[in-house]
């Protein structure tokens, strides 16, 4: 079985897993407006990291001057997850999975000085992690959209599966740039506001900052308290160059290969992608629906962090552990009033649950949709 060993978030609300729940628990979000942020001409609702507190994290590990800020929080992410643990990051049993939708994309601007243009590139970043904990193996990069940070679960599924490895490290991240806010931009996708996630009154998304890290292993009997991962499926419905299937097919296909003879009534919620985008809402509740999970609960985090595009699917996954650890389903904040045709059970309060698993859905342009089947103390 393949169970998680440690984990790590990096954001705007904390620089641990257990700050960031926290404030997440406790309904905050470094959700704010921004205007002539990068010169843009309109503004934009994001979450920006403090990057003076990541500078003074990341002091204490290497010469700040080496690495892009990008770098400095997968990094740093890894790092701090890795100080959990025993494993030698050096070890030809260790994989690094880096989870990324741009990266250093940055540096595509000519006034950023100071780093050679080959780091724009996904590979080239990856590799600055894994010299730095001097790792030998090649790193593995995955960059599929929003759904990144589950393919990159799945990915080290079938790596520990192989028996090549003992070890692997997931961490997704992306960093919001002049380049990525603009282009949202042009799709007429951001709002100015706060996103209301499945809410009558949506009207586009917000973007964030975050690094985030999972390191799992294989095991052959886990315990009450190991975090296993039961199934993981990514379904491509080819719908459209961003815009989501109406009839949820992707979505649906995902959802049912992970349930596959699993009781809905064991599943605590599912944690879906809540874009607060007109489109992508409603394809979740048709795809849930359809699926035959429409009396479980649903919640969404955008309203706390924004869009974190590669950091999403890692980032939301830890903090939906964490939040049955807590026996707790995390509020939608932002939500107010059902905005979709085919109703969900949401709310923006905290609810208890005793259930022990969870399915974390993400969905992601060019028709891309993945699911995976976490379950405490056990595969189901």
């Amino acid at each position: 079985m393949i169970v998680k060993v440690s984990d790590n978030i990096i954001s705007p609300l904390g620089m641990s897993t257990a700050e960031n729940y926290a404030a997440v628990k406790a309904g905050r979000s470094e959700l704010k407006r921004h205007d002539g942020l990068w010169n843009l001409p309109e503004p934009f609702t994001a979450s920006l990291m403090d990057r003076n507190k990541v500078e003074q994290a990341f002091a204490e590990l290497a010469d700040n001057e080496r690495y892009t800020f990008f770098e400095k929080m997968i990094i740093l992410s890894t790092a701090r997850a890795l100080e959990q643990t025993d494993i030698d990051p050096t070890s030809d049993k260790v994989l690094f999975i880096l989870s990324t939708t741009k990266g250093n994309v940055f540096l595509l601007d000519k006034r950023e000085m100071g780093f050679p243009e080959e780091r724009v590139r996904l590979g080239m970043a990856a590799k600055q992690m894994t010299d730095f904990f001097h790792n030998p193996n090649t790193p593995i990069v995955v960059s599929n959209a929003c759904i990144s940070g589950v393919c990159a679960q799945i990915q080290a599924m079938r790596e520990l599966e192989s028996g090549h490895f003992d070890y692997v490290v997931s961490v997704g991240a992306d960093v919001q740039s002049a380049f990525i806010v603009s282009g949202f931009q042009s799709f007429k996708a951001l709002s100015v506001e706060p996103c209301k996630p499945f809410d009558a009154n949506r009207c586009g998304l917000n973007l964030g900052d975050a690094a985030a890290t999972i390191i799992y292993t294989q095991k052959e009997t886990v315990d009450d308290n190991d975090w296993v991962v039961c199934r993981g499926a990514i379904r491509n419905d080819a719908n459209h160059i961003s815009g989501p299937s109406r009839t949820g097919e992707g979505s649906y296909r995902a959802l049912r290969a992970v349930l596959c003879d699993m009781n809905p009534d064991q599943i605590a919620f599912i944690n879906a992608h809540g874009t607060a985008t007109p489109y992508n809402d409603e394809m979740e509740s048709v795809a849930i629906e359809r699926a035959g999970l429409s009396q479980v609960p649903v919640n969404g985090l955008k309203g706390y962090y924004g869009h974190t595009m590669g950091a999403a699917g890692i980032l939301e996954t830890i903090l939906s552990m964490q939040a049955v650890d807590d026996n707790n389903i995390l509020a939608t904040k932002g939500f107010e009033t059902i905005g979709v045709t085919h109703p969900l059970v949401l709310s923006n309060q905290n609810q208890p649950t005793e259930k022990r698993a969870f399915i974390k859905l993400l969905s992601g342009f060019g028709g891309c949709n993945a699911a995976l089947l976490m379950k405490k103390g056990g595969a189901a």
